[in-house]
């Protein structure tokens, strides 16, 4: 009855199945994922840290990314971002009073003004909220960000996609400080919604290295389908956190 009413008062169908009523129904909910596996590119982009998945870029969990991304189902963002701590969790493995700093990939410049919302960072700080419950001493740090001259990367080959976004991203000092200001080590995951060809987590990689920030992994919700998880992986071991680096400014 309280489906048939939503339906009613909203015309909403489920992401999912289509089934009238809520944006996700509590059936295709139950099914979604609740573990992460390693999900490395095909090819992998040379020195790209191990990249987390909790499945395929299909189906149901597609439908809640495009959903949330692209057609302004933003309550979808709580249902994400559990999937996203799902991910973090299995990349930087149990609590162990570490600090845990999520960092959002940027989008491409102009692209949450145009949206007016900005879904990775929605995603990363309910990620935040839900390991913060489990313990984790965790904290979101929007450090990245993309200058201009990238082209939209749909259709792009990924030697093409490498090449369209080197050097695309830096990390200002401002953020640097700020972050400095509240953690002096910390473990450092990259966070998206989406990995493609890698292209991407490796030049916000390759922004935060510039600057003397390692991260430990790429944290994502979904991999495309030609990226296939390893069988029997285990949460990769970290001999310690990294510290912060040397004073911003160098990005």
């Amino acid at each position: 009855m309280r489906d048939a009413a939503l339906d009613l008062l909203t015309g909403s169908t489920c992401v999912g199945c289509s089934r009238p009523g809520r944006m996700l129904c509590p059936s295709c909910r139950a099914v979604l994922p609740t573990t992460a596996v390693r999900s490395w590119p095909s090819p992998v982009p040379a020195g790209l840290v191990p990249p987390w998945a909790t499945g395929e870029y299909a189906d149901t969990l597609r439908a809640l990314v495009v959903g949330h991304k692209d057609r302004g189902q933003w309550s979808l963002a709580r249902v994400l971002a559990g999937l996203l701590a799902v991910s973090v969790r299995a990349a930087a493995g149990p609590p162990d009073g570490t600090p845990l700093v999520l960092v959002p990939v940027p989008s491409r410049p102009g692209s949450s003004r145009r949206r007016g919302y900005d879904p990775t960072g929605a995603l990363v700080r309910g990620a935040v909220r839900v390991l913060v419950r489990e313990s984790y001493d965790a904290l979101g740090a929007a450090l990245l960000v993309s200058r201009g001259g990238v082209v939209d990367q749909a259709g792009l080959t990924a030697t093409e996609r490498a090449a369209n976004l080197a050097g695309s991203m830096c990390c200002p000092a401002p953020g640097l400080r700020r972050l400095a200001a509240r953690r002096t080590r910390a473990r450092v995951v990259l966070c998206d919604d989406v990995l493609t060809t890698g292209a991407t987590a490796r030049e916000a990689q390759r922004a935060l290295s510039a600057v003397g920030l390692e991260p430990a992994a790429v944290a994502v919700v979904a991999a495309t389908r030609r990226r296939l998880p390893e069988v029997g992986t285990v949460s990769p071991s970290h001999s310690g956190p990294p510290s912060l680096g040397p004073a911003p400014g160098r990005g």
